[in-house]
């Protein structure tokens, strides 16, 4: 019988399926679907840039007067207003909408993160096991049904513009500048954007996929801090408190460490969203084989999210972190001498699927580290997780109309390198002098010590 940590893990990652769904499925479509005037990457970058400032000011305040279920579900209502604006695209439309997910993005993923956490705390206190493995399962747990979110997204994308009457072939000469080679004064932007009609359909799926997120986790997911949240709202405690809190934090050098492993997450996610979609499956395959191809991406992803977190358990992080690198820097090679052409529809299909498996790792293990090296102040340490991660994003998103491809490659390459350099280094401090868990000793879990538990995670 499935024990109540374990549905609470299931319901929290199928609000996030369906949400992402939804989400991943619009913004791996924004630099081809959107593409006037850079308008759809412009939005992106405005998304990652307002998660920041959420994530220095809004986080905090919000998931501890609301408790982490009620952050999630009021945030996802920001994520629909996205959807939203994409039925009438426009300056006027996507970036107001672009603010308001922003603001609701950080708070949405602190809340999860540290939903998780207390969840894989009690659970491991309940069967004797240690907290670190028992989150880094929920956690592989959480983001193989994540990543599912862009096989479901990109498929109903892919289904929809596949109907469209107008749907051209690529010229010949168009595919000397896909790839590397690809620069934005250069690029013949040719791309014909789907019949609006269709586009509305796609859109509007996307909207009712987002509210069904929110009536699951309304009603099903179980609200295990509502008495601390209650508690926090009693105690009327200053928000400068709050705040300092959060700031606080980055005195400890391990945080400062986690910076450029945080920030390639963003770098490499966004890349792959944004340039790989238009710059090599739009510009030689068009725009309806987008979900298409995307799809061996969340595929592959959900299944190493899985593997990954399991394996963690007898192999430890860093040898996965180098299956990560060296999948990463493979790729970047291989992408910077490829050049695409219609006759190598695998080679389309496969660079996603190996960059899932370095992704599985980025996103499932820097998650856990911040749960396991600030136990005591999870709320900040996810603060700052999206933050970094957000100004990768923000970053990379912002220069993606006016560097060539090739560039942003040796950028990526670049950030990669430092990041093999930082995170053994936080290892070998790790391994030095291992930070004490927030653990119970009994075997059996009391309402006490549930609550024990719940109190020492510090929301």
């Amino acid at each position: 019988m499935l024990n109540p940590n374990s549905k609470n893990v299931l319901v929290v990652s199928m609000g996030f399926l369906c949400l992402f769904t939804a989400y991943q499925g619009l913004q791996t479509l924004q630099s081809s679907l959107n593409a006037e005037e850079g308008m759809g990457v412009a939005s992106l970058s405005v998304i990652y840039a307002s998660t920041v400032i959420s994530s220095m000011f809004l986080t905090p305040m919000l998931i501890k007067n609301l408790g982490c279920k009620w952050t999630i579900v009021v945030s996802m209502a920001c994520y629909i207003s996205y959807s939203c604006g994409n039925l009438y695209p426009g300056w006027y439309t996507l970036i107001p909408t672009s603010v308001i997910l922003g603001l609701g993005g950080a708070p949405l993923w602190s809340a999860k993160c540290t939903y998780l956490t207390i969840t894989g705390n009690l659970q491991a206190s309940k069967d004797g096991k240690k907290g670190s493995d028992v989150i880094l399962q929920y956690f592989g747990i959480f983001f193989c049904f994540f990543q599912t979110s862009n096989i479901w997204g990109n498929l109903l994308s892919s289904l929809i513009f596949g109907q469209d009457s107008h749907i051209a072939d690529i010229p010949e000469e168009q595919l000397q500048f896909c790839g590397a080679a690809s620069c934005y004064a250069q690029i013949n932007t040719t791309t014909i954007r789907p019949e609006k009609k269709l586009v509305w359909a796609l859109v509007g799926s996307y909207i009712g996929v987002g509210v069904l997120a929110m009536i699951i986790v309304a009603v099903f997911l179980d609200n295990i801090d509502q008495e601390q949240a209650s508690e926090f709202r009693g105690s009327r405690e200053p928000l400068w408190h709050t705040f300092l809190a959060t700031f606080r934090l980055l005195r400890d050098r391990r945080l400062v460490i986690l910076i450029p492993v945080t920030m390639y997450s963003g770098f490499e996610q966004s890349f792959l969203a944004a340039d790989y979609t238009k710059h090599y499956v739009t510009c030689a395959l068009g725009i309806h084989n987008i979900g298409f191809v995307m799809i061996s991406f969340g595929a592959a992803n959900s299944v190493c999210s899985l593997v990954f977190g399991r394996l963690a358990e007898y192999t430890g992080r860093l040898p996965l972190f180098f299956l990560a690198a060296i999948s990463n820097f493979s790729s970047i090679l291989g992408l910077l001498f490829w050049r695409p052409g219609l006759d190598q529809k695998a080679a389309f299909f496969g660079f996603p699927a190996l960059w899932a498996m370095a992704d599985a790792v980025w996103q499932s293990q820097t998650g856990a580290l911040y749960s396991i090296f600030f136990p005591r102040d999870k709320e900040a340490a996810f603060a700052y997780y999206r933050i970094w991660e957000s100004l990768g994003y923000a970053i990379s998103f912002a220069y993606s109309t006016f560097i060539c491809l090739e560039t942003k490659l040796y950028i990526l390459l670049a950030v990669l390198l430092l990041t093999t350099v930082t995170w053994p280094i936080l290892e070998y401090w790790e391994y030095k002098n291992p930070t004490l868990p927030v653990e119970v000793s009994h075997n059996e879990t009391t309402e006490k010590d549930k609550m024990d538990v719940i109190f020492q995670t510090q929301l």
